[in-house]
């Protein structure tokens, strides 16, 4: 019921107007944001980079209303993948499809992806295709049907989020074609139709799809994450949750491949103690770390996820 509540509030206008004019709420939101400008997000990376860690940088905001936002969002992401290069970064990106004018005009999003995929081509650079709202799936998933054969493992992969009844089918045709793909619960409110209504229900299907990369993994040839950083293993297990952590690493030693064949995601500021373990332990592990002034939609969903987060908040609120 809370997370219900959360969610809905995360799209609410009349909700971020007022939240949004509470300094509290900018304190809690630094905890997982790394500030509004690309500068200062890559001071950041470096310091993750310094200490071991990848990066995927998120330039925050999604659901553009008309093609200049949808052009400057390009733009925007364009200068990132060229700043990534320009200062040697251990460092991918992530990119929302209706960020770039999905909603808009499908037609328009592609020439926009396109774009910013040739940049990345050219640099070496990996961008990560997030999933949203079950609303957009189809037409996300027919666009990056499209991108892959042309751009290739090293330069364009995709999110998948457990909690949908279709996405184990999804995970086993794109693993066939050793698509790097980033695992998550899902943090979007869907409707019982589309999506596991239980959190139970959720993580046992994380398992069941971690089990199908895993197996394609080895199918694949067990390709490990690379060095540089640059271009991830086929399975990125995103998730703070230690059973579902655990779970991967069990079958990935299973299956007898090593273990920079998984690649750990977690969002910056949250369970540092996981990853800097992780980390000593041998595994990839790669820090997402948003930037941008349209903090407001991802904090209250990061709170939504872990009460922890709520009550991290909550204090912050008391202590006004």
């Amino acid at each position: 019921m809370l997370r219900a509540l959360l969610l809905y509030l995360s799209q609410a206008q009349w909700a971020r107007r007022m939240v949004t004019r509470w300094s509290v709420a900018w304190r809690v939101a630094a905890r997982f944001i790394a500030g509004e400008t690309l500068d200062e997000a890559v001071a950041l990376v470096k310091k993750l980079n310094a200490h071991g860690y990848y990066v995927t940088l998120d330039h925050l905001g999604e659901y553009t209303t008309n093609a200049a936002e949808a052009q400057q969002a390009t733009d925007e992401a364009v200068e990132i993948v060229e700043r990534i290069h320009a200062d040697a970064l251990q460092s991918g990106l992530s990119v929302k499809l209706t960020q770039i004018g999905l909603a808009i005009d499908p037609d328009l999003c592609e020439r926009h992806l396109e774009r910013i995929l040739v940049c990345a081509q050219t640099h070496g650079i990996f961008v990560r295709i997030d999933m949203e709202d079950s609303g957009h799936i189809e037409a996300t998933m027919d666009l990056f049907r499209r991108a892959y054969p042309r751009f290739g493992v090293e330069t364009v992969g995709l999110a998948l989020q457990s909690y949908l009844y279709r996405t184990r089918e999804d995970a086993a045709a794109l693993g066939a074609d050793a698509v790097r793909i980033r695992l998550v619960k899902g943090a979007y409110k869907e409707p019982e139709t589309v999506a596991f209504p239980e959190k139970e229900d959720v993580d046992d299907e994380f398992d069941r799809i971690t089990d199908v990369l895993v197996a394609a993994t080895h199918e694949a040839g067990a390709p490990e994450a690379r060095s540089d950083g640059r271009c991830p293993p086929i399975l990125a297990v995103a998730s703070h949750d230690d059973a579902r952590v655990d779970y991967a690493r069990q079958a990935v030693e299973a299956a007898g491949l090593s273990k920079r064949t998984v690649e750990f995601q977690m969002l910056n500021g949250i369970r540092r103690d996981l990853q800097e373990s992780l980390l000593q332990e041998g595994y990839p592990v790669r820090i997402y770390v948003p930037f941008g002034r349209e903090w407001y939609p991802y904090m209250v969903r990061r709170l939504a996820e872990r009460p922890a987060n709520l009550s991290f908040f909550l204090a912050n609120l008391i202590r006004r």
